[in-house]
């Protein structure tokens, strides 16, 4: 089984060829007439569309904001469920919950790494 430095290692020159695939893929589509002119059609849809949004949630007005409230309560939600189960993990304890439906869901957890100012690891 390799080390997870030799992971590492292989990730970082995986990604480091996925960027200059990408760069010369966007350069290729630049270079394409076409690809500008559907470029530009997509900003003007947009802008378009945006006006439009705008427009209906003027119109809802309150009901919008609602909706609003009710995303930003889910993700403090989302929070708390995720700091109580580490909490209850670290304690030892098992954690399972089930919806109305009686379909049963365990946490999932995954590890990403994040770079940092330190240059050597102790």
């Amino acid at each position: 089984m390799k080390d997870i430095q030799e992971i590492f290692n292989e990730l970082t020159e995986v990604k480091k060829k996925q960027k200059e695939v990408q760069a010369e893929y966007k350069d290729a589509l630049t270079n394409t007439n076409k690809f500008e002119e559907v470029k530009e059609q997509i900003k003007e849809l947009t802008e378009k569309r945006k006006q439009i949004q705008t427009m209906v949630q003027a119109e809802m007005g309150e009901r919008f904001q609602e909706l609003e409230l009710s995303k930003d309560q889910q993700k403090e939600l989302k929070q708390m469920l995720s700091d109580i189960a580490m909490s209850n993990l670290m304690d030892g304890k098992s954690i399972q919950l089930k919806d109305t439906n009686d379909s049963i869901y365990e946490p999932q957890f995954s590890v990403t790494f994040k770079k940092t100012n330190a240059k050597n690891i102790e």
